[in-house]
C-alpha cells in the first residue's frame, strides 16, 4: 500500500509540473543527446515505452524496466540521423538473485570531420574538427513487491566540438506498478536527466589581447561562457495488454511527457507478437508538441530462441521527420 500511495504522489508531482508548465525554450538545454530516442522497439511503438519497459532500453525509458530482465541481456544500437550525425548505444544487464539487477550503458553521437573555415579563409584552412557527444552510465533496479519495481540511473555526459569540451552528471529515477487487470495494466513514470549545468570550456575561448606601450605586451584571457542545464524530461504512462492469449498478444501505451526545454507532448502506440517471436509496431511520436518534425513511426521485431539459454533479438524501426530525412533504427540483442 505504501508504494501505491508513493507512486500517486509521483503522479500528483509529474501533473502539478504539467500545469504550470514553463513557455517554449528550445535551444536552451546542453547535452541534446539525452532526448534522443533509444531502441527501434521503443521507437516503433511511437516513444510510448515508459510502461511497457521490460528490455534493455529501459535503462533510457524507466530504469525500473530492467528489474523485469531474468537473466542476462546485451544490446547494439545503430542508427544513422539526419545531416550525417550518426547514433550508436550499447548496453548490458545482469540479474543478481536476491539484490536486484545492474546494468550499464554507452551513447555515442558522432559525425566525419569537417573543414576549419574563418572569414579570412572561407574555403578552409587546412584543419579539421569534429564534434560529438557521449554518455556512460550505470544502472540498478529492483523489484519491491511482486507488482512494484523501482529503478535508478547515475551517467556521465560530454560534449566536445573542435578543442571544446562541457561535462556534467545526471541521475534518472523510475517506477514500474502492474496492475492485474485487463490481463495487466501497467503505470510507468519516470524523471530523467537531474543533474549538474554544462559549460563549454578549452582553448578556443582563449584571447590574447595586446596592452599597453609596443608591441611585446600581450595579455592571455579567457571568454566567460554561459551554462546550461540539462534536458530534464518527466514520463509518465500507461499500457496495457488488451489480448494475451497462447500465440497472440497486443500491447497499447500511451505516455504524457513533460520537457523542461519545449512544450508538452503525447506519444502513443502499439505492439502485435505472434508466438512470443514475431513483432509488429506502429504508433505516433510527440503529438501536441508545437513545430514537431515527429510523427508516424513503425517496426518488427523477431525475438528467437536458439537453445535454452540462448536468444536472439532483432528490431528494426522507421520514423518520418517531416522535412528531415526519414530515420531507420536498427538493434541486435542476445539473452543468455
Amino acid at each position: 500500500m505504501n508504494n501505491l500511495k508513493n507512486l500517486i504522489i509521483l503522479i500528483i508531482c509529474f501533473f502539478s509540473v504539467s500545469i504550470f508548465a514553463q513557455t517554449n525554450k528550445v535551444g536552451t538545454t546542453a547535452g541534446q543527446i539525452l532526448k534522443i530516442n533509444v531502441g527501434p522497439r521503443a521507437v516503433g511503438m511511437g516513444g510510448a515505452f515508459a510502461a511497457t519497459s521490460n528490455d534493455i532500453t529501459a535503462m533510457y525509458w524507466n530504469p525500473a524496466g530492467i528489474s523485469l530482465i531474468p537473466g542476462n541481456e546485451v544490446s547494439f544500437i545503430h542508427t544513422n540521423l539526419y545531416l550525417d550525425i550518426r547514433h550508436d548505444y550499447a548496453g548490458f544487464v545482469t540479474n543478481i538473485p536476491g539484490f536486484g539487477n545492474l546494468g550499464a550503458f554507452a551513447t555515442i553521437l558522432s559525425m566525419d570531420e569537417m573543414p576549419v573555415r574563418t572569414v579570412d579563409m572561407p574555403e578552409g584552412t587546412g584543419e579539421y574538427f569534429t564534434a560529438g557527444s557521449l554518455v556512460l552510465g550505470l544502472s540498478y533496479a529492483t523489484s519491491l513487491t511482486d507488482h512494484f519495481s523501482i529503478g535508478f540511473n547515475a551517467k556521465y555526459i560530454n560534449d566536445h566540438i573542435y578543442h571544446m569540451n562541457a561535462d556534467g552528471f545526471a541521475v534518472d529515477i523510475g517506477t514500474l506498478y502492474r496492475i492485474p487487470v485487463l490481463n495487466e495494466l501497467r503505470i510507468g513514470a519516470s524523471i530523467s536527466n537531474f543533474g549538474t549545468k554544462m559549460k563549454l570550456e578549452g582553448i578556443d575561448n582563449l584571447v590574447i589581447t595586446p596592452s599597453g606601450a609596443g608591441k611585446g605586451n600581450l595579455l592571455n584571457s579567457s571568454l566567460e561562457l554561459d551554462e546550461f542545464s540539462l534536458p530534464l524530461i518527466f514520463r509518465f504512462g500507461l499500457a496495457a495488454d488488451i489480448i494475451r492469449l497462447e500465440n497472440h498478444q497486443l500491447t497499447v501505451e500511451m505516455d504524457a511527457v513533460h520537457p523542461n526545454d519545449n512544450t508538452e507532448y503525447i506519444n502513443m502506440g502499439f505492439e502485435y507478437g505472434w508466438n512470443s517471436m514475431v513483432f509488429l509496431r506502429a504508433g505516433y511520436n510527440s503529438l501536441f508538441e508545437k513545430d514537431s518534425e515527429k510523427g508516424l513511426t513503425f517496426g518488427f521485431g523477431i525475438d528467437y530462441q536458439i537453445v535454452n539459454l540462448v536468444g536472439v533479438k532483432f528490431d528494426y524501426a522507421y520514423q518520418a521527420f517531416g522535412r528531415l530525412d526519414n530515420i531507420q533504427y536498427f538493434s541486435l540483442g542476445v539473452k543468455f
